[in-house]
């Protein structure tokens, strides 16, 4: 047993950073007035606001009457895109780009691989008479441009597509996807979630209507996220109520969350030339050392630069995930079998099954997404603790058992 936790799941949620609790607390103690007051306490209240409003702009490119302030990726995501349909109901559609402006409709276009803070919305709002096309990816998960070409009618509404998959750390080429949505005037929507924070993230280079972000994926708190709308781009809200954000999200502000996701972004872009070649480092040292070391083991997604600096997502072949993680577990160490939303799900992941892989590969697949606070010793203790985890598991499977019963026939 290791005395100290290995943790391999930043993509599920990152430690809250010491200076972002240091910068939280006044607003949780004696700077508590509500900043809707007029009074001058209230008024340094709102000011704090101002100021991280103005942080995240700036992380992003944006200005900072586009930053809206949520309760996380989930609101921003249902935002976007029940608050574009509604807008496109009501007839209310702008040009994007250099297009002519789009007739109102109900058809969304959104890919097979996003996180179901996405997927779930748009099943719900098929049974409520939209239509969406799930465009198929590639095995390593991209999307292919021609389809999204393909895809789009003069009743879309908006596409919404993930920036960086969450799972297997895919980077979509936001750019190119961008020039043709705005060609044919479609508001674009991307989750950013695992993204920001982690690779830079520039929404005018990107070419993006709107934005999800999330704080507890950059060191920040859990329940404070964000939705950058471009400026002109219709969205209707989703709650009724104060006229906080400026009448678009009622409800009182969560202050210290915030205050928090503000100095956690400014952390983290601060940081972010010298973190993310040395993380890319790290998770290329654990692929390499799982596939040189462990037999029968697959990488699931795309190698390189074009994979999110952290994230290392590898079939185990002849066992389940399940399994695996409670032997890492049992021995101190923190994983995934994918998404953290979809824990407890029996079924294989969405995402792995969209490469192209089988059941066996997908339920026997393993995510570690590593951090800031990642280090190669902790890779190295990792690989102490997996290697005989997964022999001792093989040697129980039925399948490993009959694999080498035919091996040994046919040699």
């Amino acid at each position: 047993m290791v005395s100290k936790m290995l943790y391999f799941d930043n993509a599920a949620t990152t430690p809250l950073r010491p200076q972002v609790l240091e910068a939280m607390l006044p607003y949780l103690t004696e700077n508590f007035c509500n900043p809707s007051s007029v009074y001058t306490p209230a008024r340094k209240v709102r000011a704090a606001i101002d100021n991280s409003r103005l942080i995240v702009a700036n992380a992003l490119n944006a200005k900072p009457d586009e930053i809206f302030f949520t309760s996380g990726g989930t609101e921003s995501d249902n935002w976007a895109i029940k608050g574009t349909l509604e807008a496109s109901k009501r007839g209310l559609v702008v040009p994007c780009g250099n297009s002519s402006p789009m007739q109102p409709g109900r058809h969304l276009i959104t890919t097979e691989t996003e996180h179901h803070g996405i997927l779930y919305v748009c099943k719900h709002l098929e049974k409520q008479g939209c239509e969406v096309t799930y465009l198929p990816v590639d095995g390593d998960g991209f999307v292919n441009l021609a389809d999204l070409e393909d895809a789009i009618r003069p009743s879309t509404a908006l596409v919404t597509i993930v920036l960086a998959n969450n799972e297997i750390g895919t980077i979509q080429p936001m750019t190119e996807l961008a020039e043709i949505t705005n060609r044919h005037g479609v508001p674009l929507h991307t989750d950013a979630v695992q993204a920001v924070g982690n690779i830079p993230v520039d929404v005018e280079e990107l070419g993006v209507q709107m934005l999800s972000l999330s704080a507890h994926k950059f060191g920040g708190p859990k329940g404070i996220g964000a939705l950058y709308v471009r400026k002109g781009t219709p969205i209707f809200s989703l709650f009724q109520g104060g006229a906080q954000e400026r009448s678009r999200r009622a409800g009182t502000e969560n202050v210290a969350g915030i205050v928090g996701m503000g100095e956690a972004l400014q952390l983290s872009t601060a940081e972010l030339s010298a973190e993310q070649p040395r993380v890319a480092a790290l998770r290329d040292k654990l692929i390499r050392e799982i596939l040189e070391n462990i037999p029968h083991t697959r990488l699931n997604g795309v190698a390189g630069d074009k994979r999110l600096p952290g994230n290392v997502n590898v079939s185990f072949r002849f066992i389940e995930g399940e399994s695996l993680l409670l032997h890492l577990d049992m021995q101190g160490c923190c994983a995934s079998t994918g998404s953290a939303c979809s824990s407890g799900a029996l079924e294989p992941s969405h995402v792995l099954m969209a490469l192209g892989l089988g059941h066996e590969l997908a339920n026997g697949a393993l995510r570690f997404s590593l951090g800031t606070e990642n280090t190669g010793d902790d890779i190295t203790k990792l690989m102490e603790i997996l290697c005989p985890a997964v022999e001792k598991l093989r040697s129980l499977s039925p399948l490993y058992d009959d694999f080498l019963k035919a091996k040994g026939a046919l040699a």
